[in-house]
């Protein structure tokens, strides 16, 4: 994966009136989520903000990144665990990160490229892909930066679902029925299939 520099700024006051006053600065209000733990064993989040100019390239992207977050002179490894839009507006609100630990898995949903001539397009039918990204589970420096599916041998009508695929080192946490991409049948593909009939 690809690293991504981001620097933040400690939050000393919360609540939604001090969140409020940070978006009208251009900031953004952000939590990180990872190592400590309160006395319960819960998570404790540590309050940052970022400039929203900071976060355009992390976020308005196809790629993923491990962010190297700067929050007061302490640089952790993190990723992005949950954003929250504005319903109408569609402008950031708040961000979750969560801080990586070298040897225990993390869950991120990595983009899925499709690759190869399927051999239903070949007979007249139409690729369509179903899912963009597929979440999965593993160590964060065996994560790739994409999921490569070979479609060459997918004839019309027929689909690749999440249980059909297998990456070396990666859990997929995404459900085992969902549709990953399908060859739908066209007129083409169904003048080829009673010719090839007949």
């Amino acid at each position: 994966m690809k690293s991504f520099q981001l620097e933040g700024v400690v939050r000393e006051d919360f609540g939604k009136k001090a969140a409020r006053e940070l978006r009208k600065e251009n900031m953004v209000p952000c939590n990180l989520y990872g190592v400590a733990k309160d006395a319960e064993g819960k998570p404790l989040a540590q309050a940052f903000s970022v400039k929203v100019d900071d976060l355009r390239k992390l976020i308005y992207t196809p790629h993923i990144y491990v962010v190297d977050l700067n929050i007061g002179g302490k640089v952790v490894n993190a990723i992005l665990k949950e954003i929250q839009f504005h319903p109408v507006k569609d402008n950031i609100l708040h961000i979750d990160f969560l801080q990586i630990e070298e040897e225990k898995p993390i869950v991120m949903d990595v983009p899925v490229q499709l690759q190869g001539l399927a051999a239903g397009v070949k007979a007249g039918g139409k690729l369509s892909q179903l899912a963009r990204k597929l979440k999965v589970k593993a160590l964060y420096n065996v994560i790739p930066e994409k999921l490569i599916v070979d479609v060459t041998e997918l004839t019309a009508g027929k689909s690749i679902k999440v249980r059909d695929l297998d990456f070396e080192g990666l859990e997929l946490v995404s459900p085992k029925e969902a549709l990953v991409c399908a060859v739908k049948m066209t007129r083409a593909s169904r003048s080829a299939d009673e010719e090839a009939g007949k």
